[in-house]
């Protein structure tokens, strides 16, 4: 988990980080987390970084936490939004940005904990999908809804099988790490990699998908491609 957690008091940052190493600690799992001591400082960040939490307190000087959690959703819907307050009495305003919760201060291990918890398990479960920023938004798309990904120039492509296209800017290689590990996503050329469950036919010539496009298959890498492909096949027959 990335989280951002934003209050003007450095003794209440404090309180807080030390609980998150406390739940490092007894849960063996890594946080990474950032400080912000004002809402323009969190935004300018949060603006070019995908925080999967945003721990805000209410009220601070200038631009309070409401204001900067409902700039956050014109660029991001997908992050978790939590309000740290010494009063209730924002609760209410806090389901207009689809909050997640509200911690009362002084924040408590116990509520903290359950918090991280929560969000733990969420993520475990919500890892068979790969998070994209496209241009303002960011989303998530399962990997078996993947059927091939193609880079042209400085240009990424996710071709879906359900016809949809999701584009964002970068190269292939930013995504083969998340991709290439698992079993059904083989590189077939240089400029793609594809999932091969999605493969109805593979030869030397190129490969179809079962939307029927055609894409081409680097002739050198088709003897290993063909051997991968059945040995995943026959997996997942056998499975």
């Amino acid at each position: 988990m990335y989280l951002a957690v934003c209050d003007d008091k450095k003794e209440a940052l404090d309180a807080v980080f030390s609980l998150l190493d406390a739940w490092q600690a007894e849960r063996g799992t890594i946080l990474h987390y950032k400080a912000y001591q004002s809402a323009v400082e969190l935004l300018e960040f949060a603006r070019q970084e995908r925080f999967t939490l945003y721990l805000l307190d209410v009220m601070m000087p200038g631009m309070d936490g409401l204001e900067a959690a409902r700039e956050i959703r014109r660029f991001d819907d997908a992050a978790e939004i939590v309000f740290l307050s010494t009063s209730p009495g924002f609760a209410y305003e806090s389901y207009g940005v689809r909050a997640l919760n509200y911690l009362l201060k002084p924040i408590t291990r116990k509520n903290l904990f359950a918090l991280l918890d929560q969000l733990h398990r969420q993520e475990e479960k919500t890892e068979e999908a790969l998070t994209l920023k496209t241009g303002s938004s960011i989303i998530r798309v399962p990997y078996a809804h993947i059927s091939y990904v193609e880079v042209i120039g400085k240009h990424v492509y996710f071709h879906l099988s359900d016809g949809n296209v999701r584009e964002v800017t970068g190269a292939l290689k930013d995504f083969e790490a998340m991709l290439l590990p698992r079993p059904e996503f083989m590189r077939v050329h240089r400029s793609y990699i594809v999932n091969m469950f999605q493969v109805e036919e593979l030869s030397s010539a190129g490969l179809r998908t079962f939307q029927g496009e055609n894409l081409p298959v680097s002739r050198l890498t088709y003897p290993q491609l063909q051997k991968d492909y059945m040995a995943l096949l026959f997996e997942r027959g056998s499975s």
